[in-house]
């Protein structure tokens, strides 16, 4: 069985199963490969010499780690075990296989042990796949779930993976590792996604942005997530992924249901960058993804706490000069925030802040014709609140004790209804008396000891995850013209789960330009960069202590969705002006660079990143050659560029604003097959010796972007 079986116009990542009917065992999937024309798939060697399935299980030969673990648990009699049965199990089909539409659905049970598996494999607008198994309760006796977890195979040839690392203000850096007999284990335990993300990218030696035949695999899912990759000397290699579920969290009764998260599968022939495009297509065709993103000032590093209504104002109007269209009043505005000791949970605005409220504030702003944002972090809660003081049982801790303080905060319990109300109605409140446009949720410390006070200190992150989405969901729908951001101290709750639900994410509290190269080039594999809020910091870093030129600033932030964080009241004449230039250019070209392909080029100098955008008609690019770091040679780069049409000419031509484009050019001019180019870049090429030839740039000095525009003729 081949799903989806349509042709199409792209590659879309295609499963190819064994053919099975009722009374089989489980499918085993033959392959997992990206193509247009699903009658190619025929040809594909299987990827497995044994039985692979989605749903690896003992107890059909295979030794590996089983994608089910769990067992039953009843009140037995003296020499009876009251638990450990009905761990193994062996799949029968109990239909043939249907498609409905987008929709492939395998249903099974195992009448021995007393549960029934539905998996279902969705084709998903862009070409990736996604899928997740639900498992159901079918006998007498709760069955105590460990694990449930989808099984995609890799070919033979795939024997390299990526996965990413991270720490606060500095997410989503790649390390490369080869597949080895064992089992390799990826954990997110801290209730949220963290800052390493959940992804894992499985390929052939060497697979790079642009080549290699590749496998992307990750969880749609904001709580703890469980990634790993699994071979044993008898069978081929399996990347695993699902939720990682916290002893006792999920048991279920007779008749209940489990459905796991989304786990989204995009193969690609085209390297790293071909399956991020995938993802992107997809990101671009939901509900809540952003028709334009507007250019946004958050004033958290012009003031942090320390909120004045004077003050504020003479920044809106700052603001309003320059043509931000978003102000965003970040952290500080309500009920005992003069630090992050005291006040998470006391949603109401502090007079002795702003004695008129926050209406005065948000009418200035809409008068300016920008919208009003503002910031909460709704889950969270200081021991020095009024809300704590009241409901000490509302904090998610085990029995008997309070976790450790991180940041002096607890989490709230969004599983307990009373909290989940209490947090829904009074940020209702404030967003409906203060005309807001625009929420920045932010969730600054990890789950730890999560547990539930109503079941005992049980833990309870899974329910507070969901309780999390039903949360945001609920504000959603009673507030539908508010478009919300994910923050986590940064990109700490970036997912393919998240951005279902929101309309921009904040990439990383590190602002500093150079270090935000490296974090948005990880961060985009998974995300399309018009979610990525990257603003224009302070000239001296407030993280690094480093300082830049506007022009770097804004080139590494304006692929983005783009804003600022920097106090402008200490910007000079010069710096305003430049600035508003890379605005107006950013407001001119962002239709294009958040809906054309984005291109991560392969470069050969460590000290050289490059990318950029393609549009989707392939009629023009624009790349930014950033010169990270010092280069060890005088060789330069060649700027390959991939996916224009091969038989059209374009010609070439230093893009950006003025006159910051002429702060930023290369020492020399970049020289094509034909010779140095000048201003005009008067001589054109083909777009297959763009991509094959290339334009050399040479050494360029170090934290310099230069952006260059191809023009179809």
């Amino acid at each position: 069985m081949l799903f989806p079986a349509t042709p199409t116009a792209e590659p879309t990542t295609r499963i190819v199963l064994a053919d099975a009917r009722r009374g089989d065992g489980l499918p085993a999937v033959l392959a997992i490969a990206p193509c247009a024309d699903p009658a190619r798939l025929a040809a594909l060697p299987v990827q497995s010499p044994r039985r692979t399935t989605l749903l690896p299980e003992h107890a059909t030969g295979r030794y590996g780690r089983p994608a089910l673990r769990g067992h039953r648990i009843l009140a037995g009699g003296p020499g009876s075990p009251a638990a450990g049965l009905d761990w193994t199990t062996r799949f029968v089909l109990d239909a043939d296989p249907t498609v409905d539409g987008d929709a492939l659905t395998i249903r099974a049970g195992d009448a021995d042990a007393g549960l029934a598996l539905c998996t279902r494999i969705e084709a998903m607008p862009g070409g990736a796949l996604r899928i997740r198994h639900s498992l159901t309760n079918t006998a007498a006796g709760d069955y105590l779930l460990e694990g449930l977890e989808v099984a995609v195979p890799l070919r033979d040839d795939q024997t390299e993976f990526i996965d990413f690392t991270g720490r606060h203000e500095n997410e989503r850096q790649p390390q490369r590792h080869r597949v080895a007999d064992g089992t390799w284990l990826r954990e997110g335990r801290r209730g949220k996604t963290g800052f390493e993300g959940a992804e894992l990218i499985a390929g052939t030696p060497g697979f790079s942005f642009g080549s290699g035949s590749v496998i992307d695999v990750q969880p749609a899912f904001s709580g703890n997530t469980v990634l790993g990759v699994d071979r044993i000397a008898e069978d081929g290699a399996v990347v695993f992924a699902g939720e990682l579920l916290l002893p006792g969290e999920v048991l279920l009764a007779p008749g209940e249901t489990y459905t796991m998260p989304w786990v989204v599968v995009t193969a690609s022939d085209r390297g790293m960058d071909g399956a991020m495009q995938v993802l992107h297509a997809w990101e671009r065709s939901l509900p809540a993804h952003p028709a334009e993103q507007p250019v946004t000032l958050n004033v958290w590093e012009a003031l942090y706490f320390d909120q004045r209504p004077d003050v504020v104002l003479d920044l809106v109007e700052r603001a309003a000069r320059l043509g931000i269209e978003r102000f965003v009043l970040d952290d500080g505005w309500f009920h005992l925030r003069r630090s992050d000791h005291a006040g998470l949970g006391d949603w109401w605005v502090d007079r002795d802040v702003w004695p008129d409220g926050l209406r005065p504030l948000a009418d200035a702003v809409h008068a300016h014709g920008m919208q009003f944002g503002l910031w909460f972090e709704p889950e969270m809660v200081n021991p020095d609140s009024d809300l704590c003081r009241a409901h000490p049982d509302w904090v998610l801790r085990p029995d008997g004790r309070m976790p450790l303080p991180y940041r002096h905060q607890q989490v709230l319990d969004l599983t307990n209804p009373d909290a989940f109300a209490h947090v829904f109605e009074a940020i209702s409140a404030v967003l409906g008396e203060c005309g807001v446009d625009y929420v920045k949720w932010d969730h600054n410390r990890d789950l730890l000891e999560a547990g539930s006070t109503p079941r005992g200190g049980a833990p309870a992150v899974h329910d507070h995850t969901v309780g999390y989405y039903r949360l945001l969901d609920a504000l959603r729908e009673r507030f539908p013209r508010i478009a919300w951001e994910s923050c986590a101290s940064g990109g700490g709750r970036v997912d393919l789960g998240v951005v279902e639900h929101v309309s921009r994410v904040w990439t990383s509290d590190m602002t500093d330009a150079l270090s935000r190269q490296r974090i948005q080039r990880g961060m985009v594999q998974s995300v399309a960069p018009e979610y990525l809020g990257a603003h224009v910091s302070a000239t001296t870093s407030h993280q690094t202590g480093r300082t830049y030129t506007l022009a770097f600033r804004a080139a590494t932030a304006v692929f983005g969705a783009f804003g600022i964080e920097w106090d402008i009241r200490q910007a000079d004449a010069a710096d305003l002006d430049e600035l508003a230039q890379w605005i107006a250019w950013y407001k001119a070209e962002r239709g294009f660079l958040h809906s054309g392909r984005v291109v991560r080029l392969d470069v050969a100098d460590p000290a050289v990143l490059a990318h950029g955008v393609v549009a989707a008609d392939r009629s023009r690019a624009i790349v930014a050659h950033v010169q990270y770091e010092e280069s060890s040679s005088n060789r330069g780069v060649w700027l390959r560029v991939p996916g224009l049409d091969p038989d059209a000419r374009y010609a070439l031509r230093w893009a950006g604003p003025h006159p910051a484009g002429d702060a930023s050019r290369p020492d020399w001019d970049p020289i094509l097959p034909g010779g140095p180019l000048g201003d005009d870049f008067s001589t054109t090429m083909t777009g297959a010796a763009l991509a094959t030839i290339g334009v050399r740039i040479p050494r360029c000095r170090p934290e310099t972007i230069r952006l260059i525009e191809f023009s179809r003729v």
